[in-house]
């Protein structure tokens, strides 16, 4: 082996044995020390309701201790901020829903992250998609999409949509609708999603964009009427409520999810761990249990189909919030 050789072979293993060091490291670490999943809301909380029952099933594999540490704040961003710096070793995992990274980043002007390179997606865990529900402000008569557009066209004084709150997810499936439809729509949002979905079933505003597990108990009441679903394909606990897609809005579409991420530099032998130890815990009967109560599907995935999720969705987003203009108050 000529000298040229030798050096280069002396390198790749010096390289192996550092990237071997690497999880030698982390996997002691999580063996003495306590490992969190940080969540950006506070405890009893959709989140943390939907994560408990896999961090269970996880725990085992964590002799140091496995434990939800909530961090609310600043629309998720105090718990982005304290995952991104913290050590890449595995101890430190960070559950949110989608709109963390794709939302966020485009409507507030104060983001200490960039979640496509500060952060790795390891494992998607769920997704719903969007309700468009109207109450009894609306005829009774309105019994479809088109139905409820034709109101507006006529109604416009009451022509309005609730939301779960400014710079959320339904806000901006609102915007969609009006845009795609050429309907103007006025967005009122609330301080939660319950506190919308009241005030329509109450009726003192026209229709929201709710998730299934907030309005699946209430739809086919007299005070709330399913119209659509925004997911790509009929959801199995609505599967008489048609698609935007298959009412001819192609563009309306909003599925809502939930993933596992680390800090950046996480070694490629822990994200894929972690990876395993979601998925086996996606396919516990007590996680679909719990899942189907809320009218969310297990998503099960790799990190690579997890992270094109998320490129995808950070694109699609930023390009709706900056055409609409929308800039959240600090």
């Amino acid at each position: 082996m000529n000298r040229v050789n030798r050096r280069h072979a002396l390198a790749t293993t010096l390289t192996a044995i550092g990237a071997s060091q690497l999880v030698i490291n982390s996997v002691f670490a999580q063996a003495n020390k306590v490992t969190r999943v940080v969540i950006g809301f506070p405890p009893g909380g959709g989140v943390d309701v939907a994560l408990r029952p896999l961090v269970q099933i996880m725990a085992d594999a964590y002799p140091g201790g496995l434990i939800i540490d909530a961090k609310p704040g600043a629309s998720t961003r105090v718990a982005s901020d304290f995952v991104k710096a913290s050590p890449p070793d595995g101890t430190t995992m960070f559950v949110t829903p989608d709109f963390s990274f794709t939302l966020v980043p485009f409507t507030f002007k104060s983001v200490n992250f960039d979640p496509l390179k500060d952060f790795i997606a390891v494992a998607t865990i769920f997704k719903s998609p969007l309700v468009l529900c109207v109450g009894p402000s609306v005829p009774e008569s309105v019994k479809t999409v088109a139905d409820f557009l034709g109101w507006c066209k006529t109604n416009p004084k009451q022509a309005a949509y609730a939301s779960s709150g400014s710079g959320a997810g339904p806000h901006f499936t609102g915007v969609m609708m009006a845009n795609a439809s050429g309907v103007p729509l006025l967005h009122v949002p609330y301080k939660g999603g319950l506190a919308a979905l009241n005030d329509v079933m109450g009726g003192q505003i026209a229709c929201v964009f709710s998730t299934i597990g907030e309005c699946l108990p209430r739809i086919g009441t007299s005070r709330l009427r399913a119209l659509a679903i925004t997911g790509t394909k009929r959801n199995k606990f609505l599967p008489q409520v048609p698609t935007m897609i298959e009412l001819g809005y192609p563009d309306v579409v909003s599925e809502p999810w939930v993933g596992f991420f680390v800090p950046a530099n996480t070694p490629k032998a822990i994200v894929n761990r972690i990876n395993a130890q979601v998925n086996d815990a996606l396919r516990s009967p007590s996680v679909m249990e719990t899942y189907a109560k809320q009218g969310a599907e297990p998503l099960l995935s790799t990190p690579e189909a997890a992270a094109a999720l998320l490129a995808a969705d950070h694109a699609r987003w930023g390009a709706i919030v900056k055409a609409s203009g929308f800039t959240a108050e600090e």
